[in-house]
């Protein structure tokens, strides 16, 4: 058997050489191509010297494409939110470069069984994606990137010639521009010419947020599945597009730690993944193992990290034919770190990724027919498990929030899920469905395992502890009722091609009195917001009403928004034709009165309608917050209801005119440093106050609220058990809130439940935050019920304090409110469920009370 090219460079990798010096990285019995510029040429340092930033990784990429056009073809996936670009490197063989349409077409059909078949996979390529750094402020794989591109364009020889004529290498340098270009800013300016290697150093120590998210300090690593950023669904495009058989995940973890790569913990493997799937991914961890072994690395397996949620880089694969794996390597966060293990170099960590890249592609060409035979029994072997469920498809509606619904579609064509209109009426259970905006989603196609993770409610699990969380049914998160149905329902139901269904907008009477806007749909606070910004005055009804229209009965649930003629500063045909914009623009539509009679409940003209204040709102963000929880936040403002919100550090807001705003928001994290006094004076003065998670622990501890807390029972009882040493870390893990999904049930008639049309709301909890309800009967607005759980793993002893506990209470201060929630209403940016919530906190906290027929 022939030496192989890959061990040759490893052969020479143990050489000790200068940070500064590619001999420390690349081996001297392979030859490089001069030709081929090396990374200080386009970087200005070596690789390993300074931390790359972004822009000029992608300097290099555009360069060494340019310098190999036979090897290497450079797309532009996209761009973030600050205008980075996401590129892509297809790195294979010369003659595979002149097919590659053909072989990307050939390939992809693997993944369909009415087309496979009659794939021949003999002499097809292998599909690796490469990936790196999806947290920013973890550098050293983006940092290998440069390496790794240089390797495969510019080695010479018959080896590394079959290695590309066997492979198609889909190289995605960073993950995460935006996070990486803000952490090697830090990196960078805070380095000595004489290295310091202190932890202490404030080198080593970001300021918040730090680079490991992106521009809405938002986890990119758990965005995958839900793909609610531009960065995510610009990788997802291509990733459809090529179907890769593994796709590498290069991380970094704790600096005390050695490297680890998958499997992970056994017992913590998602069910709907195949268990050829782990045996494939143990054969290639043989090479890792075999590679770090040569150069005298140390590392570890089968611990720590899990392949459950769907929603991370190195799981998502799974659930699609591919195999994920995730690398970790400790971290040296700065340039040289002392560590437990000695000091921890910026280039060692460097080396680690390059060498376990180079194992990836060494055990794929190795393995390819492998890993190919195992893509194209995923989704074959599909058809046999659809076969035996006895659910057939699954069926969605939400008439009352058509955005949510559109959006949910849209998920679902991210991940080329196919979905069909209604054709028939069905019922299923106490939830009727009809052709007008209800849709189906067959099992029977690619992806039945997909669809599976997305629309199931799991209750029962083989673990307790989780690396991420347990849970993500998405109807439940979008607020969309869903069922499952069976093959006679499914045939009852029947389907045609998908029908959008848009939101009626009434007719107009000619001589208009009012115009009337829902405020069910989702994105109706942004209609509201830039309304009010234009100067124009609208009330919320507080009380339901009915209309007569051409004898047929129009009800108006409340939180209908109504927008009086005669009381506005602007023309009515001027008014007309901005409030068609605006109802276009967020799709919330448009009713037209001609009179302010009701047939049934309040006048137009009711006390029972309350002015609405616009919004000036300011969010406490800084040190000691928690920052994915303050992004939430952010882009639910910025993003989709295109609302400012200004971002306060705690010093600020101690020496800020606190009366230019009237909204305060507070989510999970610690306020040492904040004014109470300041703020509890806002308070009293009329200010609403919005608290989230911990912090309506932080508001009780300090006065601003009497919310009193449950405390779930010990899980063991020292008294009668006596447990191993080695057991206490299964134990106090399985006590931990990692994420579960819980039903809050809700009074509609109040404000903050204004535009919810289900007694049931659907909430995140991924926290040990447990109120209790208010002694006040009109206070606790939303609460848990004694079967609150609907979908996710949660402790018997966490389990006991969410029932009977309140989700929100709300606390009249003064002038002011506090709204406490307890949980997270907007969860990861999908949770749209929960942010009419939010939304409802912000614009009716202050009618609290007019909305009882008091004024305020």
């Amino acid at each position: 058997m022939k030496k192989l090219l890959l061990f040759c460079l490893l052969a020479g990798i143990t050489h000790v050489a200068s940070a500064q010096d590619l001999r420390y990285y690349l081996s001297d019995s392979v030859s490089y191509n001069p030709a081929i510029p090396k990374p200080k040429d386009i970087i200005y340092h070596e690789v390993g010297e300074w931390h790359v930033t972004h822009d000029r990784l992608v300097n290099y990429m555009k360069a060494v494409a340019a310098a190999a056009p036979d090897r290497i073809k450079l797309e532009t996936m996209g761009f973030t939110y600050e205008k980075r670009p996401q590129v892509l490197l297809i790195i294979t063989s010369p003659a595979n470069h002149r097919r590659l349409e053909e072989i990307r077409e050939q390939h992809v059909k693997l993944s369909d069984p009415s087309q496979s078949a009659s794939v021949n996979i003999d002499n097809m390529p292998i599909v690796v994606w490469i990936g790196h750094s999806i947290h920013g402020n973890e550098p050293s794989g983006a940092n290998a990137s440069l390496l790794t591109a240089y390797h495969l364009a510019a080695a010479q020889g018959r080896d590394i010639e079959d290695l590309l004529d066997k492979t198609v290498i889909l190289l995605d340098p960073s993950f995460n521009p935006d996070g990486l270009q803000r952490f090697s800013t830090w990196a960078n300016q805070h380095k000595s010419k004489n290295l310091v290697s202190d932890p202490n150093s404030r080198e080593f120590n970001e300021v918040w947020p730090g680079g490991r998210f992106n521009h809405y300090w938002f986890d990119l690593n758990r965005d995958w599945l839900p793909s609610v950023h531009v960065e995510s669904r610009n990788r997802l495009r291509w990733f459809h597009q090529w179907k890769p058989n593994i796709l590498t995940d290069h991380h970094e973890q704790g600096s005390n730690a050695t490297f680890f790569f998958q499997p992970g913990v056994p017992s913590r493997v998602n069910p709907l993944t195949p268990a050829r799937n782990q045996e494939l991914t143990a054969m290639l961890g043989k090479f890792h193992a075999r590679y770090l072994d040569r150069i005298g690395s140390l590392y570890f397996t089968k611990e720590n990290y899990d392949d459950f949620y769907y929603g991370k880089g190195s799981t998502y694969p799974d659930i699609n034919g591919c195999i994920g794996i995730l690398f970790e390597q400790a971290s040296s966060r700065g340039h040289v770190q002392e560590t437990s293990n000695g000091l921890l170099t910026f280039p060692f960590t460097i080396r680690n990724q390059f060498v376990t890249a180079l194992s990836t592609l060494e055990g794929a060409r190795s393995l390819r027919k492998e890993f190919l035979t195992y893509q194209r029994d995923f989704y074959k072997n599909e058809q046999a498990e659809v076969a035996a469920d006895p659910v057939k498809a699954y069926i969605f509606q939400n008439n009352d929030d058509h955005t949510s619904t559109r959006e949910f579609m849209d998920m679902l064509g991210r991940h080329g899920i196919n979905l069909y209109s209604l054709k028939n009426k069905v019922s299923i259970g106490s939830n009727n469905y009809s052709p007008q905006g209800a849709y189906i989603v067959p099992l029977n196609q690619p992806g039945y395992k997909l669809i599976k993770t997305i629309f199931s409610r799991t209750k029962e699990y083989k673990d307790s502890l989780f690396y991420d969380i347990t849970s993500w049914t998405m109807p439940l998160a979008f607020g969309i009722k869903a069922d499952e149905l069976n093959a006679a329902q499914l045939a009852q139901a029947g389907t045609t091609e998908v029908r959008l269904i848009s939101l009626a907008t009434g007719p107009e009477t000619g001589k208009p009195y009012a115009y009337l806007m829902h405020w069910s749909e989702l994105l109706a606070p942004a209609a509201l917001n830039e309304l009010l910004g234009k100067g124009i005055l609208a009330k919320v009804a507080t009380r339901p009403f009915e209309r007569q229209v051409e004898g047929v009965t129009a009800r108006h649930e409340a939180g209908t928004i109504m927008i009086p003629v005669q009381l506005q500063q602007l023309a009515p045909e001027n008014l007309r034709k901005q409030l068609q914009e605006v109802a276009e623009k967020y799709k919330t539509g448009l009713v037209e009165v001609s009179g302010g009679e009701a047939s049934a409940g309040v006048d137009l003209g009711s006390s029972r309608f309350v002015t609405i204040t616009r919004p000036s709102i300011a969010m406490i963000t800084g040190a000691g917050v928690n920052a994915t929880d303050a992004g939430e936040i952010w882009h639910l403002l910025d993003q989709r209801m295109n609302m400012q919100s200004t971002h306060l550090e705690q010093t600020m807001f101690n020496r800020a005119d606190l009366d230019r705003y009237n909204t305060l928001i507070m989510v999970g994290g610690q306020y040492n440093e904040l004014n109470k006094e300041k703020l509890k004076n806002w308070v009293q003065a009329g200010g609403t106050l919005i608290v989230t998670e911990e912090a309506v622990s932080w508001a009780a501890q300090n006065g601003l609220t009497n919310v009193k807390f449950k405390t779930p029972a010990s899980a063991v009882d020292s008294s009668k058990q006596r447990l191993n040493y080695t057991q206490r870390e299964e134990v106090d893990g399985a006590q931990q809130m990692s994420g579960a999904i819980f039903g809050a049930e809700a009074d509609l008639t109040h404000p903050l439940a204004f535009g919810f049309t289900g007694k049931t709301v659907s909430l995140f909890k991924a926290n040990k935050v447990y109120p209790e309800k208010s002694k006040n009967p009109y206070a606790t607005p939303f609460w848990y019920g004694n079967d609150p759980l609907q979908s996710g793993w949660v402790s018997r002893n966490n389990l006991e304090a969410v029932k009977n506990s309140a989700a929100v209470i709300v606390t009249t201060v003064g002038s002011g409110r506090v709204i406490s929630i307890a949980d997270n209403p907007a969860f990861r940016a999908f949770w749209l469920g929960g942010s009419k919530l939010f939304m409802n906190a912000i614009f009716f906290g202050r009618i609290i009370d007019a909305a009882s027929g008091r004024s305020e």
